[in-house]
C-alpha cells in the first residue's frame, strides 16, 4: 500500500487515540482492560491473543478497534484443521508451479494486510501455525524458496482453548499481549450490552473520527525508538529497575506454580528475552500517551498489561506484589540513588574497557561522566585529596566499590557484578593484554 504524506501533530494524535479508546469502550461494554491492552499492541506493532468462550464479543471488539483506522487493509479468517497455508498466504501461482516452484500469490492475503483477525487460531494445523511464526515475528513470508516482506502491523487472534505443544508455545510467544475474557453475568452490564445490540445489532459501526494508518505507524516508530519526529528516553535507572521487577514477577509466578501444579497447564513460567525487551517499547508508549519525552519510574507499574494475562486476577495480584515490594525497598532507603551511582560507575568501566588510556588520566578529568563528582567527594573524605592523579585511579575505583554499602540485595548483586568487571579489567591490564570489548 502506498503511503500518503500526513501532518503529524503529537498532541492532537494523543487526543485522537484517547478518543478512539473511549469510543471502543462505549461500543464494547465492560472490556476496558482488554481494549487498553489491544491499543498497547497497536502502538507498539505487536500482536494480541484473546481467550474466551463463544459469544462474548471477540469479533465485535476486534473489528471495532481496526475500524478506527483508515487506509489500512484488513484480513479475517476462521481457522480450521483442514486449511492449508494458502488460506493465509494466498493461492499458488499456477505458472510458477509449472516450473516446479511453489510461490504464493499474496494479493489480498494476510501477507499484504496491515491488520488481521484469526478466529479459533488453535484449530489450525501445526504446519500452518509453523508457517505463521516468521510472518508474525519477522513480518516476512518464508515458505520454501519464497521470501516476501509482509505489511502486517498487528494481528489479533482468538481462541476458546489453549492447545499446548512445542509449536503452539512458540506461537504464544509471538502474541505479546494476552487476555482472558469471561462472560458478563451482572444484570446492569448485561443491560448495557443489550442497549448496544438493540441499536446496532452487534455489528461494528463507523467512528465519529478516523485515525489515518500512517499516523499510527509514526506513533509506533516513536514507541519503538525509530522516529525522527520525537524521541522518548528511558533513563538507565528505570530500565534496570524494570528488569528487576520483571525477574521478581517471574520468580513469584514459578513459586506459585510449584505450590499448585495440579491447576497449571505448564511446568514453569518463562519470560523470553524477546518479550522482556518489548517492555521498553511499552514504557515509551505509556510515556507518549501522557505527552512526556521520558519514561518515569511509576510507568513500570503499568507493565502488567504486557506480562500478565488480562482477566486473570491472580496474575495481576502477583504483579502488584512484585512492584509494591521492590518499590517499597527502593523508596524507603537510598537504593534508587545508589542504583544511579552504580550505573554511572558502570559507564566509567565501559569507558576504560573502550579506551584503556583513560586510566592514565585523573578520573575527575573525564568529560561527561556524572560519577566523577561522587568519586571526588569520596576521595576527599577517604584519602584527604580533592583530586586524583592517575596512579591513584586503580585504588580509588577498587576501594570505592569495596566500601560501598548496598541498601538492598538487588544493589548488592549489582555491586558484585561491577567488582567482577573491575577485577577483570585491572587483571587483564596488569597482564599486559588488551581488554576485551
Amino acid at each position: 500500500m502506498e503511503s500518503t504524506p500526513i501532518t503529524f501533530n503529537i498532541q492532537q494524535t494523543i487526543l485522537d487515540l484517547q478518543d478512539a479508546i473511549d469510543f471502543v469502550n462505549s461500543r464494547v461494554i465492560n472490556r476496558t482492560d482488554v481494549v487498553e491492552q489491544i491499543f498497547c499492541a497497536l502502538l507498539t506493532a505487536e500482536h494480541a491473543l484473546i481467550q474466551s468462550r463463544t459469544g462474548v464479543g471477540k469479533s465485535l471488539l476486534t473489528e471495532q478497534v481496526f475500524m478506527m483506522f483508515r487506509n489500512a487493509r484488513y484480513f479475517k479468517v476462521q481457522a480450521s484443521k483442514e486449511q492449508q497455508p494458502d488460506t493465509y498466504f494466498g493461492g499458488l501461482n499456477v505458472e510458477e508451479l509449472k516450473q516446479g516452484r511453489i510461490i504464493h500469490n499474496t494479493e489480498g492475503s494476510l501477507v499484504e494486510s496491515e491488520f488481521g483477525f484469526i478466529d479459533e487460531i488453535f484449530d489450525a494445523n501445526d504446519f500452518t501455525l509453523r508457517a505463521l511464526l516468521s510472518l508474525l515475528n519477522e513480518r516476512e513470508l518464508i515458505l520454501g524458496v519464497q521470501r516476501r516482506r509482509a505489511a502486517i502491523h498487528t494481528v489479533i487472534a482468538a481462541t476458546n482453548y489453549l492447545r499446548v505443544s512445542e509449536i503452539t508455545e512458540a506461537l504464544l510467544d509471538r502474541f505479546t499481549y494476552q487476555s482472558v475474557v469471561f462472560p458478563d453475568k451482572d444484570p446492569y452490564v448485561q443491560y448495557r450490552i443489550a442497549e448496544q445490540y438493540l441499536q446496532h445489532g452487534g455489528a461494528p459501526i463507523s467512528p465519529p473520527k478516523y485515525i489515518d494508518y500512517q499516523t499510527l505507524r509514526e506513533v509506533t516508530r516513536i514507541c519503538t525508538g525509530s522516529s525522527e519526529i520525537m524521541e522518548i528516553s528511558v533513563p538507565p535507572e528505570v530500565a534496570y529497575y524494570a528488569n528487576l521487577v520483571i525477574r521478581y514477577y517471574e520468580e513469584l509466578r514459578n513459586r506459585q506454580l510449584s505450590q499448585h501444579p495440579e491447576h497449571q497447564y505448564q511446568q514453569d513460567f518463562y519470560i523470553s528475552p524477546r518479550r522482556q525487551m518489548k517492555a521498553f517499547d511499552l514504557l515509551r508508549a505509556i510515556a507518549f500517551m501522557h505527552g512526556r519525552g521520558s519514561v518515569a519510574m511509576p510507568d513500570v507499574d503499568k507493565l502488567y498489561v504486557l506480562f500478565t494475562t488480562i482477566g486473570m486476577d491472580d496474575e495481576r495480584a502477583l504483579w502488584t506484589k512484585a512492584t509494591s515490594a521492590l518499590g517499597h525497598q527502593f523508596s524507603a532507603g537510598n537504593a534508587m540513588e545508589q542504583l544511579r551511582t552504580l550505573l554511572d560507575f558502570k559507564s566509567l568501566l565501559d569507558q576504560i574497557k573502550g579506551d584503556p588510556d583513560v586510566l592514565q588520566l585523573p578520573i575527575t578529568a573525564i568529560d561527561h561522566l556524572p560519577i566523577k563528582r561522587t568519586l571526588r567527594e569520596w576521595a576527599r573524605e577517604t584519602f584527604g585529596m580533592a583530586d586524583v592523579t592517575s596512579e591513584h585511579n586503580r585504588r580509588l575505583i577498587t576501594e570505592f566499590l569495596e566500601r560501598f554499602q548496598p541498601a538492598t540485595d538487588e544493589i548488592r548483586d549489582f555491586r558484585t557484578q561491577l567488582q567482577r568487571d573491575t577485577h577483570m579489567i585491572f587483571h587483564t591490564r596488569s597482564a599486559g593484554e588488551t581488554p576485551l570489548h
